[in-house]
């Protein structure tokens, strides 16, 4: 009797390649390369690229510099993310960061509209100061956001502007301040008692990960301070850029 050959399996769809490459992401045990990925899901490399941009401009993935990790749509949907994702990678240098500067510190990543408070450390004595954790802030009135913006490359930065017409000239001007100081200082902007300093985070050029963004009472950041809380912000986003491209294992773009 001839043997019936095996039923080939069903071609993947588009839906399936991205799941595929999502879910790779998340169970990666450190932020992982493009070829690591594409081997890992069966994709020619150029495909997974594709679809990795397409993941990244939808918030599923976030990319760090020639690396991987899971974005902030993931981050919404998992009370526990995965040990290698940006919340908890970053953690550690938010603690850091805060008992430096005895302040309010945040974590945030880019979206469509502004940027989007993923993670928060608020020292109990600023109670007071809202955390405003998973908030999406808009780029007119918080450092993070324009810090976010400001490190884009010049054509998706225009884009922005576009979107924010009526505020065109004030935001041309914060950008390039941005741009040639590498941090954002609003000093009351969304509330008047409130001061914020940001720095995006940037592996790659143009391509900002995240931004970390340091909080506390106007009152609070003066000449001295404020260039003590600069200095420790800029030291916090290399530590957090170290750790998003730090080769844990042997492996090729």
């Amino acid at each position: 009797m001839p043997v019936t050959p095996p039923a080939a399996a069903p071609p993947r769809s588009a839906v399936d390649k991205a799941l595929d490459l999502i879910e790779a992401v998340s169970r990666a045990p450190h932020p992982a390369r493009l070829t690591d990925l594409a081997a890992e899901v069966g994709l020619h490399r150029a495909t997974a690229y594709r679809i990795l941009l397409d993941l990244v401009r939808r918030g599923w993935v976030l990319r760090a510099g020639d690396r991987y990790l899971p974005g902030a749509a993931v981050l919404r949907m998992s009370a526990t993310a995965a040990g290698n994702s940006l919340t908890a990678l970053a953690r550690p240098v938010l603690e850091r960061l805060s008992a430096a500067t005895s302040m309010m510190v945040n974590l945030q990543v880019l979206e469509e509209g502004g940027a989007r408070v993923v993670d928060v450390v608020r020292p109990e004595r600023l109670a007071m100061i809202s955390h405003l954790r998973g908030e999406l802030l808009p780029v007119r009135r918080f450092a993070g956001p324009l810090a976010l913006v400001a490190a884009l490359e010049p054509e998706a930065r225009t884009r922005w502007l576009d979107r924010l017409a009526d505020d065109t000239g004030t935001l041309a001007g914060e950008l390039a301040e941005a741009e040639r100081t590498g941090v954002v200082v609003e000093h009351g902007r969304n509330d008047e008692l409130v001061a914020s300093v940001s720095r995006a985070v940037v592996p790659d050029r143009g391509a900002p990960v995240c931004a970390l963004t340091v909080v506390g009472p106007e009152a609070e950041f003066d000449g001295p301070k404020l260039a003590s809380v600069e200095r420790e912000l800029r030291a916090a986003t290399d530590e957090l850029v170290t750790a998003l491209t730090a080769d844990d294992a042997p492996s090729g773009r």
